[in-house]
């Protein structure tokens, strides 16, 4: 099954799906931020594994206690439905942690 590209016209609707996201430079975005660095970095962990799992990885960043995350589709050159997947696992992970 072939990925597809979500043109950016298509957006809204799934931004609805995943609240907290947004789309910054042509990529899913959002920062998480958690009481400490140990939070923070479990938090990447459980990411990880559902990514791994997905066979679909996030571009990341984490100083401290933020942790900031951008998703697009590298074969696609932008989003897909299996970057509004993700983002959807992800905010599964955070809904007891972080913000």
């Amino acid at each position: 099954m072939a990925i597809e590209r979500i043109e950016p016209h298509q957006l809204e609707p799934q931004l609805n799906r995943i609240p907290g996201w947004s789309v910054v430079a042509g990529k899913l975005h959002r920062e998480f931020t958690f009481p400490d660095f140990v939070e923070a970095f479990g938090f990447m962990s459980r990411v990880a594994l559902v990514a791994e799992s997905f066979n679909h990885h996030p571009e990341w960043f984490n100083v401290y206690n933020t942790v900031r995350i951008d998703l697009s589709t590298h074969e696609v050159g932008g989003i897909s439905s299996r970057d509004i997947q993700l983002a959807e696992a992800i905010n599964q992970r955070v809904s007891h942690s972080g913000s």
